[in-house]
């Protein structure tokens, strides 16, 4: 099928739907740094700047691909929700496939937020404007841990078709996630930047890589090596735990961008391997799905869910953020340009944990103590 990607960033729906067999047409992203490695990585795909200039989409198109803005929809963000001045832009997307011949399938992608954002406004929002142009939808989060990335990143994947059943496509898998339980000397990460009444702990895993500040002043994860000291991620772990290759991001550099803004661009990225699982969930032939109650949100609406013009009702059966279960690679293969957590980051989180109510993995702040002398006697108080 040929494509189109919509806020297409720098490309990780892209990426993931070419290699399931998908051939991308054309991209549209107005951020400049973005926009450059679009088009320094894709070779003869057009882009533009402004889908709001966007008159029509290319005679041929069978899917659109939209990771929209989340802004007005993170809980890091504004939360002025889906009507936003950023997120609010989902409107596009509905008038560019609003044409009778419109896309076969529309792919859309966002923060797990918006589920319970102005109590399920946002959704409501969405739903109602897919089943009002004749689609049938169906969106469930997912957990990009399934495809073997430890990074504890959780998104809502929302397909809608006008002619085709999105349920059979997205409710396919139902795995068992692994046990998060700490053994032996497993490696953590976790955010320095808190301590006082979160941690983001992830075994054998880092929390969800963040985009930073909008100055491009970079947060990575820190990751605790039991025995062997405490690591901050690098830009081009960051890069391949998103599932680009090492370096994608260089070219925002090149034309002129800041370093740290690459954290901006990786943080908000798709990841890879979850748009090349759906790709490969298009083209694939799967039962039919018959397993439904009557959706009646409150507050907060379920991990997965589908509707059509009849109505709107729970995916009975889907119980896991794990489609599949792919085996985890080892967090140390994303460690290459990692450096060690500044004396000033240490002694801060230090301070944070000690003045908090957290429980803490024995040994852990122990370690963290001696990471602080070992760096404050070396030297390193950056």
């Amino acid at each position: 099928m040929d494509a189109v990607g919509l806020f297409a960033g720098i490309g990780g729906l892209e990426i993931g739907l070419n290699q399931a067999g998908f051939n991308t047409t054309l991209m549209c992203e107005i951020d400049p740094a973005a926009r450059k490695v679009l088009d320094t990585q894709f070779d003869n795909v057009d882009t533009v700047d402004d889908v709001r200039r966007l008159r029509s989409l290319p005679k041929g198109t069978e899917l659109v691909a939209a990771g929209f803005p989340c802004q007005d929809l993170s809980q890091a963000g504004r939360t002025a929700g889906i009507t936003g001045s950023r997120s609010g832009l989902v409107g596009e997307v509905f008038r560019l496939i609003k044409r009778k011949q419109g896309p076969r399938w529309l792919l859309l992608e966002n923060v797990p937020f918006m589920l319970q954002l102005d109590r399920g406004a946002a959704m409501h929002h969405l739903t109602q404007s897919l089943t009002g142009l004749g689609y049938r939808w169906a969106y469930r989060v997912v957990d990009a841990r399934a495809f073997g990335l430890p990074q504890r990143r959780h998104r809502v994947v929302m397909l809608a078709s006008r002619d085709e059943d999105p349920r059979s496509v997205l409710f396919s898998g139902n795995a068992e996630p692994p046990t998060e339980l700490r053994t032996g000397n497993d490696p953590c990460g976790f955010y320095w930047t808190e301590g006082r009444t979160g941690l983001g702990w992830a075994v054998n895993g880092v929390p969800t890589i963040k985009s930073g500040s909008t100055l491009g002043i970079a947060s990575p994860p820190a990751i605790w090596l039991p025995g062997r000291g405490i690591v901050t991620l690098g830009i081009r772990g960051a890069e391949k735990l998103q599932g680009f290759p090492a370096g994608w991001t260089l070219p925002a550099v090149d034309a002129g961008a800041r370093a740290g803004s690459r954290w901006r661009l990786v943080g908000n990225a798709v990841s890879t391997r979850m748009s090349k699982w759906v790709g490969q969930q298009l083209v694939e032939t799967h039962h039919p799905y018959d397993n439904q109650s009557d959706l009646q949100v409150v507050g907060r609406w379920p991990i997965a869910a589908w509707g059509d013009k009849t109505g709107s009702y729970v995916a009975g059966g889907v119980s896991s953020l794990w489609p599949e279960a792919v085996p985890m690679q080892p967090i140390e293969e994303f460690l290459e340009d990692s450096a060690s957590l500044s004396v000033r980051a240490t002694a801060g989180f230090l301070k944070r944990a000690r003045a908090g109510s957290l429980r803490f993995a024995p040994d852990f702040l122990s370690e963290v103590e001696d990471h602080l002398d070992s760096m404050t006697t070396t030297g390193l108080t950056a």
